[in-house]
């Protein structure tokens, strides 16, 4: 079978498209044909070998899977050949076929495309872990959502109007802002150019935010905290901007406010159950048309590096998504 392969780490990470032979079946297990595949900014740091977790290479990345099922293990019972699921693979996700564990296996409604379904479960999870769980954010709440156009972003805007909060999207160009007010922020402003305070304080009426969903870190973080609310909720998502803030902590103290982190995957592990409730949250939410995953759709596995290069330079708007066969 085809697979992406990286061969080693670099600089810069030698990756290549190879005919490598299909993965074991393990117990436990499924076979998965794989139809689309999410590629995101943690994916991106993996190859870099600048992530918390480096597998061995040689290895193939990718993680969100989405496809149908052409085998089970004999202790599988739960799912049968032929059943769509999208599967958490941990690697091996960017190749014609895949093995996962069926623990990780969701069922895709009918109505859910493979692309929406690779770009869904990691970008969607994280933001109502985030904003349920970790800020318990209430109707009429203000929400900043920082790099408004990504693949987290914009969950966080369609995710925050359906919990009832008022958004402000801060995004980087034109074409990002207008996406994110397509996809229902109240307001938004270019957090390159525009002071991130005076735009909140703006947009509240000098009360300051009550919530903010910060994927990008780097400069704009202490900026965002000068900007809370009292009893306001600061939410650690991640560092796309390249650099992890080193904040004055007396500013938590001065504003009342909390810095909470957001840590989805262990979150799954540890509270298996709230994460399965979220998931039927989020699936309610799509069928209902309040959330409409956005791609980046590439077609094939040779265009993983162009996969790279959106995220790398911040080019991509949603989620980057491989297709790498037709529904």
């Amino acid at each position: 079978m085809r697979a992406v392969v990286l061969s080693s780490y670099g600089p810069p990470p030698e990756l290549s498209v190879k005919e490598i032979p299909a993965p074991a079946l393990k117990p436990g297990h499924v076979r998965i044909r794989v139809h689309a595949v999410g590629f995101g900014f943690p994916d991106a740091l993996m190859v870099a070998g600048k992530y918390q977790v480096k597998p061995e290479a040689p290895y193939t990345p990718g993680n969100e899977v989405a496809g149908v099922i052409t085998e089970v293990a004999s202790d599988v019972t739960e799912f049968k050949p032929g059943a769509r699921v999208l599967a958490m693979a941990g690697q091996g996700g960017l190749a014609e076929e895949c093995v996962a564990p069926s623990h990780t296996l969701i069922p895709l409604p009918g109505s859910m495309s493979m692309a929406a379904a690779a770009g869904f479960l990691v970008n969607y999870g994280t933001t109502y872990h985030a904003l349920v769980q970790r800020a318990n954010i209430q109707p009429g709440e203000t929400l900043l959502v920082l790099g408004a156009a990504g693949g987290v972003g914009l969950t966080a805007i369609e995710i925050g109007k359906a919990l009832g909060a008022r958004v402000l999207a801060g995004a980087s160009t034109p074409e990002k802002l207008e996406l994110a007010k397509r996809h229902g922020a109240d307001a938004v402003f270019n957090y390159t150019q525009d002071t991130i305070k005076a735009k909140v304080m703006e947009f509240t009426g000098d009360r300051g935010i009550d919530v903010a969903y910060d994927p990008v870190g780097a400069d704009f973080a202490e900026q965002v905290v000068r900007s809370m609310a009292w009893n306001g909720r600061y939410l650690v998502i991640g560092f796309a901007g390249g650099k992890i803030p080193a904040i004055p902590l007396n500013l938590a103290l001065l504003k009342g406010c909390s810095l909470v982190g957001v840590f989805w995957g262990a979150h799954t592990r540890k509270e298996p159950a709230v994460h399965a409730s979220n998931l039927k949250a989020l699936f309610d939410l799509f069928e209902s048309g309040k959330i409409k995953p956005h791609v980046t759709e590439l077609e094939g596995l040779d265009r993983f590096t162009e996969a790279l290069d959106v995220l790398n330079t911040r080019r991509s708007t949603g989620k980057v998504v491989i297709r790498v066969a037709e529904d």
